[in-house]
């Protein structure tokens, strides 16, 4: 059983590079404030270590 990561949008993508904003769309983040929930796999810890100056990331309780 893999866990999942919520990733939360702290920072605006005002003024970022277009692959930055690319990136949070592909994690489904639309605004600051919103929140998803994403698998833990290799591929999406890499679009979120692209973006950490962008994001909280904590582990779901489950």
């Amino acid at each position: 059983m893999t866990k999942k990561l919520v990733v939360r949008q702290v920072g605006s993508t005002i003024g970022r590079p277009h692959p930055q904003r690319r990136v949070l769309e592909g994690l489904g983040l639309r605004g600051v404030g919103q929140s998803v929930v994403v698998e833990n796999t290799p591929s999406f810890r890499g679009m979120i270590k692209k973006v950490l100056h962008l994001v909280e990331v904590r582990e779901e309780a489950s």
